[in-house]
């Protein structure tokens, strides 16, 4: 499944060590944290806003030196509560220079996430530990392992949380930038 991404994420309501510590026992190991700013911008022959439902976002991401371009278009395209998504994404050498080039061809910069991440591999999930500036602590986890559709991994997501035996908030539907620009509650 190379270039779909299945996620679930939450609000997190239980302490983390709680969850960290069942990790722990299940094998996983921790990754390094790190920061990653994520600045989304909108395209100027197609407004990513228009309409009731956003499904696509456009990103440079910054973290620890590195950064990458990264577009996402969520299905169902005109659904709410979307499954996946097609997902491209590539090392950069010069965000900068990106950031320069967007702008010169009249894309405009839409929101800024900056998050700390930890990410725990386990079960062919990633569990990434989110604290994003302004609007608190998340947990996405994202199918990592062999599928042969996206039913097969949202079910493998499913089972991998009702597993854990821990109380998450209620499932969010939306990503970081809907919640900075106001499109979603949970923000």
């Amino acid at each position: 499944m190379k270039y779909i991404e299945v996620e679930q994420k939450f609000r997190l309501l239980s302490p983390v060590e709680e969850l960290k510590a069942t990790l722990t026992t299940r094998g996983a190991k921790p990754g390094e944290s790190a920061r990653q700013v994520d600045t989304y911008y909108n395209a100027p022959h197609r407004d990513f806003l228009d309409g009731e439902v956003i499904s696509e976002w456009l990103r440079i991401r910054e973290e620890d030196g590195s950064s990458s371009l990264n577009f996402k278009r969520w299905y169902p395209l005109e659904e709410k509560i979307k499954t996946h998504c097609d997902e491209y994404e590539s090392a950069i050498a010069d965000a900068e220079a990106v950031r320069r080039t967007l702008k010169a061809l009249d894309f405009t910069e839409l929101t800024v996430v900056d998050k700390t991440r930890e990410e725990w591999h386990v079960d062919g999930i990633a569990l990434a530990f989110d604290h994003v500036a302004g609007l608190g602590d998340f947990v996405e986890f994202e199918f990592k392992g062999e599928a042969e559709n996206v039913q097969e991994a949202t079910a493998a997501i499913t089972a991998f949380i009702e597993g854990l035996g821990v109380e998450l908030g209620e499932r969010i539907h939306a990503g970081y930038p809907h919640m900075t620009l106001g499109l979603h509650p949970a923000g």
